[in-house]
Order: C-alpha cells, then sequence, then structure tokens
C-alpha cells in the first residue's frame, strides 16, 4: 500500500478501504447523463463522524481532493470523483439514529435511504415529506443538493424541511449547526449554508429532518387540456385555491404516452381525448378525513374544467400511486429512449408558459427536442434534452438557461449544479456574486480538497 492509502486505512480499518481493481465502476459515477465516469483513488467506508473527520484531516495535508458520495442516484455529477482523489461513501453510515415524536423531528445519518426513513416514520404514523422521484436516494445525498419533489408544493424542499446537522470541516473539526428547534436567529445560518453545498464545505454526517404527519386518504386527479398554454395558466388559480394540492404535476403528451406505454398504466382517459390533448395536470390532495377529501376532490375537478380542462378523472388506489410512480421514473424513461441531457431548470411558476415555449423553440431549431414533465406548482421545469452534437447542445442549453436567467430563474431547482452546469453557471451568473461565493468556499475549505470542479472551476492548492 502506498503511504496515503496506509493513513487512509487507519482511519477507517483495512477492510473499509478499497483501492485499485477493487474499486467498482459503480463509485466512478452518478446517474448525470453527460459526464463520464472516473475511478478515484481510494475509497473510504467510515463509520462515524469521527472516522470522518481523520480521513479529512489526512486528505487536507496530502492535498488530497474529496468527493462525498450517498446512493449515487444524483443527476449533475456532484458524486463523480476526481482522478486520483478520494471518495468518502457513507454507506456504513446508514442508521435512523432516533423518531422524537415529541419534537417531530428524526436524527438520521446520511447513508439512510429516503424508503428507510418512510419505513422508520411510518411506524410512527409520521412522515418526512420530501421525495424528489428516487427513494433509494440517501438523506445525506439530498441534503447535497438540496432535493425537492413533486411534494414541494405544500411541504417545501429540503432547506425547508432539515432543522440541524452534523458536520465535519475540510480540516477535520466537527460541528453541529441548528438542532431540534423550529427556528434559530443567532448568528449565520449555516445549515441553511452547507445545505445544497453538493460537498464543497463540509461532509455532512448526522441530519436532523422535520416530520409531518402520515395522513390516510389520499385521491389524485388528472386533467388533459388540449391547449398547452390553458394548462400553464390553470397553475397558479389551482395553487390560489385553498385546497393545498400535495402534488401539482405538468406532464406533456408524449411524455405521457411514454409513461402508459412503459408503466402500463390505466387511467380512463378516452383515445379520442389522448389524441387530441397537449398536456397533463395531475394535481394530488390529501386529507385526514374521507369526506372531506371527497369535497376537495369535487371541487377541484369543477375547477379544472372552468379552467379548460377537457375532463377531469379522478384516480384513487392502486391508479394514482401508478401514476405517481410512472411520473418519479420519468428520467428512466427518458433515458431508456435516448435523451442527451435531463435538465431542472426553475422559473417563477407564472413564467413557465413562456419559458416552455422558448425553450422548445430553442431545441426544435436545433433539429433536436425538448420533451418533458415538472414540478408545475413551484415552476421546476424537467425537460429531456434530444441533442446528439455536443457542441451544439452546449449552445442550445446556454440558450435555455440563459432564457431561464431572463425570466427570473436559475439553471437548477432541485438537482444541482454538480460538474454538468458549472461552465454554464460561470457563464451566466453575476461575476460578483460568483467571487463571494468562492471567498465562502476558502474559508470553509482552504485547501480547496472538497468536490473541486464542483459548483464553479477550482482545483486543489
Amino acid at each position: 500500500m502506498s503511504e496515503i492509502a496506509t493513513q487512509l486505512a487507519g482511519a477507517v480499518g483495512a477492510g473499509n478501504l478499497l483501492t485499485g481493481d477493487a474499486i467498482s465502476d459503480d463509485y466512478a459515477h452518478d446517474e448525470a447523463l453527460s459526464t463520464p465516469g472516473q475511478k478515484p483513488a481510494y475509497v473510504a467506508k467510515p463509520a462515524t463522524a469521527e472516522e470522518v473527520s481523520a480521513l479529512l484531516k489526512i486528505a487536507s495535508a496530502e492535498g488530497l481532493p474529496v468527493t462525498a458520495r450517498g446512493s449515487g442516484s444524483g443527476l449533475s455529477a456532484a458524486a463523480r470523483p476526481v482522478e486520483g482523489g478520494l471518495v468518502v461513501s457513507f454507506e456504513r453510515m446508514n442508521s435512523v439514529l432516533e423518531i422524537d415524536t415529541g419534537n417531530h423531528v428524526a436524527v438520521v445519518q446520511p447513508g439512510v435511504t429516503l424508503a428507510e426513513l418512510d419505513a422508520k416514520t411510518a411506524e410512527h404514523g409520521l412522515t418526512y415529506p420530501v421525495y424528489p422521484g428516487e427513494l433509494s436516494a440517501s438523506v445525506g445525498g439530498t441534503v447535497g443538493t438540496n432535493a425537492g419533489g413533486m411534494r414541494a408544493i405544500r411541504y417545501g424542499i429540503t432547506r425547508g424541511n432539515v432543522s440541524g446537522l452534523q458536520a465535519v470541516l475540510a480540516t477535520g473539526e466537527i460541528i453541529r449547526v441548528g438542532g431540534r428547534m423550529s427556528k434559530i436567529s443567532s448568528g449565520y445560518d449555516l445549515t441553511q449554508l452547507i445545505i445544497g453545498s453538493e460537498g464543497t464545505l463540509a461532509l455532512v454526517t448526522e441530519v436532523i429532518v422535520k416530520l409531518q404527519p402520515r395522513l390516510p386518504h389520499s385521491a389524485t386527479v388528472l386533467a388533459p387540456f388540449d391547449d398547452f398554454e390553458q394548462v400553464m395558466a390553470a397553475v397558479p388559480k389551482i395553487a390560489a385555491s385553498g385546497l393545498a394540492p400535495q402534488i401539482l404535476e405538468y406532464i406533456d403528451n408524449l411524455t405521457m404516452a411514454a409513461m402508459v406505454y412503459n408503466d402500463k398504466l390505466e387511467l380512463g382517459v378516452p383515445a379520442e381525448i389522448r389524441d387530441r390533448t397537449q398536456a397533463y395536470l395531475a394535481v394530488a390532495l390529501e386529507n385526514r378525513v374521507a369526506d372531506r377529501l371527497g369535497e376537495d376532490v369535487e371541487t377541484l375537478g369543477e375547477l379544472l374544467v372552468e379552467l379548460g380542462a377537457t375532463d377531469a378523472y379522478v384516480l384513487e388506489g392502486n391508479s394514482a400511486r401508478k401514476l405517481i410512480e410512472a411520473r418519479e421514473k420519468a428520467f428512466w424513461n427518458a433515458k431508456a429512449v435516448g435523451a442527451d441531457d435531463i435538465i431542472d431548470v426553475v422559473v417563477p411558476r407564472t413564467a413557465m408558459p413562456e419559458f416552455m415555449a422558448k425553450a422548445r423553440e430553442l431545441a426544435m431549431a436545433t433539429g433536436g427536442g425538448a420533451l418533458g414533465c415538472g414540478h408545475a406548482g413551484d415552476g421546476n421545469v424537467h425537460l429531456a434534452i434530444f441533442c446528439k452534437d455536443p457542441d451544439t447542445r452546449s449552445r442550445l442549453l446556454t440558450d435555455i438557461f440563459g432564457c431561464a436567467y431572463e425570466l427570473g430563474g436559475a439553471i437548477s431547482g432541485e438537482h444541482g449544479l454538480g460538474r454538468t452546469k458549472t461552465k454554464y453557471y460561470a457563464k451566466l451568473e453575476d461575476p460578483a456574486k460568483l467571487e463571494l461565493l468562492r471567498r465562502v468556499k476558502d474559508s470553509f475549505d482552504p485547501a480547496g480538497i472538497l468536490n473541486p470542479g464542483v459548483l464553479f472551476a477550482q482545483t486543489g492548492k
């Protein structure tokens, strides 16, 4: 073993350090479509915050680039390692440490998956409401990207659902920020700064998440629209209706057709309506009382028809579940049919019609396409980009992201910038803001070892 490998093995135990051929290809990438994999030189699997601290002290001293890894389900290559670097995999730190029913929080390690957390909270009639569409995602990974998902319209994104963290700085100090309180106004909010930093400021070793009551009754209403403008115009009116939808999703006609075919969906929409539909809204409601849910569903159906829907189809039980599951798997469908990239631009909700029309126009002008769906309730548009030539695709994405900026939006709403969007961020973002972010990065990570090349170009010093 090399000297560095010997040191790393001393920190986590020889059986928990992988080198050379022992490192599988899984550690070389996440699910980003446009960034090739890169095997690291070392994979360490710590079991405690103290072991993470020991690893980072070694990495800082040796100038060793460090990439944190949860489940590897990210879509922006933030978990793709650097050549010659170290992956800190949190697969052994995968325990739900406590369900605190008095404070409605759970204390979890970063390697816990959302599915595992959901099973534990269900035992107490509670739920962690952040569902980014992939329940195999780790809690630590969702903290790193500030993940959102379909339920964000009602419950918010990760930032609003995490109240505290334990984290290890690049120099090895272990810190605790936030806590089990619902509010705090004491100094800079380091919890919120670390959330969404994609492993560039610190490595999270413990997360305190907020829990919500698990409501027993739910239903989903599917509304087809003949006119694209009408479906987009309906969104803010539904959000303002007082019905408090749990989910408010936009699905274009081609994406829905792929979902129906691949997932064998039976939605009850007649063929003559499907054939003329441009887009759908899927709206999920939930309630503690079945009768109240029924009243809300009836009101929602009437509202949707008033707003231009051809009809409103109430899906319950297995049909509703299969539709939502298919929507969650839209990325995999896009990947299966040859999408070249997946983007998650966010714009103000009222700007969605203009953005969607412009994005489609820009893609068609290149001979490609931009298809998809999105969290219509919060303006987060997920587009599968079809454009084979890398240079043409780069220009197309620059134009699409630039359009989002012009409309008051941003490049990413929940996937993060990672490595895939760094060059666009550097080109389109305010230089003064970028310089401030670099100074924040330098203060947390003076040796520049934490995920260099993520968010903005930065190499180890």
